[in-house]
Order: structure tokens, then sequence, then C-alpha cells
């Protein structure tokens, strides 16, 4: 089957399910679109008082850094998750894949709940750094950016592992045994082969993450402080507080045009990979 012909019948298999997608999602995309602009007004004033204010300036600010840290450890963590979990046999690999999962499989909003019990002040871990020290310990790792880190860190890396594992056990077993004949080391088999093959899992991962965190609304809600309020926050504060609809509308349209920003690298290295 040649390009074009793969191409076409991708296009006809997947075309109900992006018909439903299309019908279900842009309506109420283009219904915010309409109002971030004044409805029939047509008028861009919304978006120049909202990119100008120091508020919003300031949670653009404190998204990023949340998002990208978060990212960053994440990352880390799924890939060492998955690099072990991809050398183990193939039963315990699937039951240490379970156990993965679960997080996945949880309420963000039971997990978060979950944290408070775990990292409040009378929590899980001070109680037992009380016990272990003999005296009064009361850590601060809830209502905060740790808080946030931690609650966002849990959802994140199962995904991270999941990406990154497909692209592992896609490797040729013969790529390894042809390195170490040629008397590479394991550390350099490691970065010249596991890293390389594994980077388009990997990239994957971290756009899937990274795009994700940008729009998250419940963990830091429930486990920041308000000094650690994201964008989704805001949109819910000019919402439901002030009832100002098309600053919401606006700040909306941006999180959506950062995630088409941070998603085209993905698209344009797979159409790149596809007409090779």
């Amino acid at each position: 089957m040649d390009q074009s012909s793969s191409i076409r019948t991708t296009a006809i298999f997947m075309s109900p399910a992006a018909l439903i997608a299309a019908v279900i999602v842009l309506p109420p995309l283009l219904y915010v679109l309409y109002t971030s602009v004044n409805g029939s007004a047509l008028t861009l004033q919304v978006y120049t008082e909202v990119l100008t204010s120091a508020l919003f300036r300031k949670t653009l600010e404190t998204t990023i850094i949340i998002s990208s840290v978060s990212c960053a450890v994440s990352v880390i963590l799924g890939y060492v998750i998955a690099v072990h979990i991809a050398n183990q046999p193939v039963r315990r690999r699937a039951i240490l894949m379970g156990l993965v999962l679960l997080p996945l499989w949880t309420s963000i909003l039971v997990k978060c709940f979950a944290f408070t019990v775990i990292l409040g002040r009378e929590g899980v871990i001070n109680t037992i750094l009380s016990w272990a020290f003999g005296a009064e310990v009361h850590l601060p790792l809830i209502l905060n950016r740790v808080g946030t880190l931690v609650g966002m860190i849990n959802w994140q890396v199962p995904i991270v592992v999941l990406s990154v594992l497909a692209s592992l056990l896609a490797i040729d077993e013969a790529i390894y045994r042809a390195a170490a004949i040629m008397g590479a080391k394991p550390a350099r088999i490691f970065w010249t082969v596991t890293v390389r093959l594994s980077l388009p899992g990997l990239f994957a991962g971290l756009i899937i993450i990274f795009v994700s965190s940008l729009s998250t609304f419940m963990v830091p809600a429930l486990l920041g402080g308000p000094k650690d309020n994201m964008l989704s926050n805001l949109v819910d504060y000019y919402t439901r507080q002030v009832l100002d609809w098309p600053k919401a509308s606006t700040i909306s349209v941006v999180l959506v045009g950062m995630s088409l920003i941070l998603a085209s690298p993905v698209a344009i290295w797979r159409r790149r990979k596809a007409s090779r």
C-alpha cells in the first residue's frame, strides 16, 4: 500500500470520530471566541485589557513556572520508571503497569482530597516526622507551591511512563547486542541507543503533559495557595466572581492558542516523518 492510499484509508476511519469531535467541540469554542471579541462589536479591546493586566501577566508567569517544574520532574521520574519496567519480565511488567496506571483510574478530585490527608499540617507525613524526631513537626506541604506540584506530578508521571515505555519496547534487541559486540559499555549503550531511540516517546509525553498542565484547574484550586492560581483559575474567577464573561473568554482563547502552538511541533514532526 502506497503512502497516498494509506493516508486515504486513515482519513476514512478517522472521519467519523473527527466529525463527532467537531460537532461537540467547535460550537462552544466558536461561542467563546465570539464572546471574547464583544459579540457583534468585533473589537479587540478586551484582549488589550487582559494582556496588559498585571493580574494576567502574574498568573501567566505562575502557570508557566508550575507547568515547567512539574513537567521536568515528571519526565525524569517517568523515564526512570519506564526504563525499569521495560527491563522486567512480561508478567512482572504487567503488574507494574497496573500500579503505574492506578493514578489515572482514580478521580483527580479524590486524589486531591487524599493529598490533603497525606500532606496536611496534621497529615501522615508530618505525623511520621513528629514521631521520628520526638517533637512536633509541621512542614508546610499543602495550600502552597509544594502541594500544587505534588498533585500535578502525580497525574503526569503515568502519562510519561506510557509514552516512553511504548518507545522502549519498540527498540529491537538486536541493536543492543550489536552495540555490545562492537565494544560499547553499558553507559554508552544507554545514551546512544536507549535514550536516542526513546526520544520520540519522551518528546510526545512531554508535549502532552505540558499542554494539559497549562489548563489545570482542580489541583491548584484544592492544593495550592493564593499565589499558585493558574490561568484556568483566573477564568473561574472572572466567570463566577466578577461575572466578566468577555475577559474569561479571552483568557480561554489565549489558553487554546498556547496549546495549539505547543502541539504544533508534534504535528510537524509526524508529517515530516510520514513524508519520508
